[in-house]
């Protein structure tokens, strides 16, 4: 976080690191069952034409956490095993969408573009924390109509996006970092509203009340379906925690005071903005 600046910022990502699995797991992804029971229709969509892609990447999925993770998942036949949480999987059972299947078994959201001719669009995903979007507005769109409610998307980060998309190659998969402000540790946030903050808070006690959220978004290509799957990994992070480190703390300041009103605006610290700054000022 060193100063701002509206860019890709796209780097290597190393196969065996595409996927990450922490100390949240069990909580994570007992939402993610909890809301795939309850709000299905919210947070997994698919088009027709994209169970072949889909098989694809659950069986690339499937592969990776039984060489990376195999303390964790273990299969016997067509049962995949999980330690952690005590359950198994069918792979059978999800034939008519697999990427419903790929979705539960690990804490990553994932959207699968296909190409079209508007470009990669949106052809099956499962998003159980969405923050601040709904997945069925999305499916379908291309690319730049996902994005086209980020400020400056169509003339900084179109063309990069859409070039990066057209020159992947599947040896060589990537990643970003994406954050914004959050005023709840909530991860399902398709229906939240602007951020509002609490009448307690105060630029001494302003910590205690904002979550950083970083996305870690991950793209590869897949081989034989000549998809892309992106997959999106939220991590929440009390502010109060990360600004007791000053150097931190200094970083987000200067990447405030350089975000355009705009950008302020769609990471929801327009709100909260001479506020935080003080908060963050104080030492």
């Amino acid at each position: 976080m060193d100063g701002w600046r509206l860019a890709l910022g796209l780097k290597p990502l190393a196969f065996a690191e595409w996927i990450e699995i922490d100390q949240t797991f069990v909580e994570q992804v007992t939402l993610k069952h909890t809301l795939l029971t309850e709000r299905h229709n919210q947070v997994f969509a698919s088009l027709p034409g994209s169970q072949v892609a889909q098989q694809e990447v659950l069986d690339t999925l499937v592969a990776h956490l039984l060489e990376h993770f195999p303390q964790y998942y273990q299969r016997q036949g067509d049962r995949l095993y999980n330690t952690l949480i005590h359950q198994s999987w069918n792979l059978n059972d999800f034939k008519e969408n697999p990427l419903d299947l790929a979705g539960r078994l690990v804490q990553e959201d994932l959207c699968l573009m296909l190409p079209s001719d508007r470009g990669y669009s949106l052809s099956a995903a499962s998003v159980c924390f969405p923050s601040r979007w709904r997945l069925q507005e999305k499916m379908g769109q291309p690319i730049t109509s996902i994005h086209e409610h980020i400020p400056d998307y169509p003339s900084k980060l179109e063309r990069p996006v859409d070039q990066f998309f057209d020159r992947l190659k599947v040896e060589h998969p990537g990643y970003r970092l994406n954050w914004s402000l959050v005023d709840t540790p909530k991860l399902f946030l398709a229906d939240a509203a602007p951020m509002v903050l609490s009448s307690q808070a105060t630029r001494e006690n302003l910590g205690k009340h904002l979550w950083l959220r970083v996305e870690r978004q991950t793209l590869r290509r897949m081989p034989i379906s000549d998809t892309v799957l992106f997959t999106i990994r939220s991590y929440l992070h009390p502010l109060e925690q990360l600004v007791a480190d000053r150097d931190v703390a200094e970083k987000l300041a200067i990447a405030i005071q350089q975000m355009p009103a705009a950008m302020q605006a769609y990471k929801s610290i327009s709100p909260v903005r001479s506020m935080l700054l003080e908060y963050l000022e104080q030492g």
